[in-house]
């Protein structure tokens, strides 16, 4: 039987089977792509994230917490123990100097005074009626009515009758001023910050009855620990905030006391704002005191730092990205990041989580946002 033109050769392959075979070529090449690329990702060097090191100006900063204060603040007391019966001021008032703030009762006091104050008058009255006497027995003793002795002895009674007044006058006085104590007067002028006390209260000479501060000038006081307050000097510039404010402003330090406080450890410090502003007297307040500038200086994140209290290092990734060490020294300053004073340079790339490799690790950087801040 004749073969048919469309019948199929004999040893040739269909158009089907041709296409199968296409079809797991092409999957096989995929597979092995897909293998290639799998084993790739998983022997492909490690990302860490680097920073790369840059020299700039840097502000070697201290920085305290302190408190906003008048420049004079006053704990006014009573000098004698009582109780409270009338309160003249409260919180916030502004008073003048010598004006009555509260009074303590006094009736014992005013009782002495009544008394003191009669006895006056009946020395008072003594000396009158002795002037008389003396002027009578002067006039007798002119016309020879009188004898010697007893015109001495009407001048001896004026005399003494008149003494008797001058003391029984400064006597008086004394209890009239002791019984005044009993009203509380402002000892400067200026504003009521605190009232502790309330009508009726039994106070004592130790119990504080107004707190007193001086108009609007204020100033700021710090605590700086003793191993860092001897490199801090009057004129000072700082920087301060109130806490929870992000408004800077300018301050300056007036004195660095030379004591330091046994409990603490610390020496206090006193600072004036530079410029007007009002500012709230008794907030706490951010303070950071510009100790020293550098010009060119290296500021990296602490966390970057290996061993920083004993053998303080790096990792830095060279140019074929190889971890490799590096010995650093860093300023003994509290600061937010590290001061490098040694090891470091401009252009290397500083690893910032050096817990995640290893010296002599294959890496790919991975450029992280530079933080080049003045620490504080």
């Amino acid at each position: 039987m004749p073969n048919r033109p469309d019948s199929p050769i004999k040893g040739e392959a269909s158009p089907a089977a041709a296409g199968r075979w296409r079809v797991l070529a092409a999957a096989a090449v995929l597979a092995a792509m897909l293998v290639a690329g799998i084993g790739w990702w998983w022997l492909r060097p490690a990302e860490v994230p680097v920073i790369i090191v840059k020299a700039g100006r840097v502000e070697i900063l201290l920085s305290v917490v302190g408190r906003v204060r008048p420049e004079q603040l006053v704990d006014v007391r009573s000098r004698y123990a009582g109780q409270i019966v009338r309160l003249l001021h409260d919180e916030g008032d502004v008073v003048t100097a010598g004006a009555p703030l509260a009074i303590v009762r006094s009736t014992i006091e005013q009782a002495q005074t009544q008394a003191e104050t009669a006895r006056e008058q009946a020395a008072r009255a003594e000396v009158t009626r002795a002037q008389l006497a003396f002027g009578r027995t002067q006039s007798l003793a002119n016309r020879g009515f009188a004898t010697r002795a007893s015109l001495d002895e009407a001048r001896a009674a004026l005399l003494s009758a008149q003494a008797a007044l001058a003391a029984a006058a400064a006597t008086r006085r004394a209890a009239a001023a002791r019984t005044g104590e009993f009203t509380i007067r402002a000892p400067m002028a200026g504003k009521l910050l605190v009232r502790p006390i309330d009508n009726g209260q039994l106070v004592s000479p130790e119990t504080t009855l107004f707190q007193l501060g001086s108009g609007d000038a204020v100033e700021l006081r710090a605590e700086a620990d003793e191993a860092y307050a001897d490199a801090l000097r009057p004129g000072m510039a700082a920087r301060a905030a109130l806490t929870g404010s992000d408004a800077i402003f300018a301050a300056r330090i007036t004195d660095v006391s030379p004591r330091v406080d046994p409990v603490t450890g610390g020496r206090a410090i006193r600072l004036r704002p530079v410029g007007g502003g009002q500012i709230p007297a008794g907030r706490s307040v951010d303070i950071s005191i510009i100790v020293a500038e550098r010009a060119a200086g290296i500021v990296i994140p602490r966390q970057a730092v290996i061993n920083a209290t004993t053998a303080p290092m790096v990792y830095i990734v060279d140019a074929g990205g190889i971890v490799r060490e590096r010995p650093i020294r860093i300023a003994d300053w509290p600061s937010r990041d590290a001061i490098v004073e040694r090891g470091l340079a401009s252009g290397d790339q500083l690893v910032l989580t050096p817990a995640e490799t290893a010296p002599a690790a294959n890496v790919r950087p991975q450029p992280a946002a530079p933080k080049q801040r003045a620490p504080a």
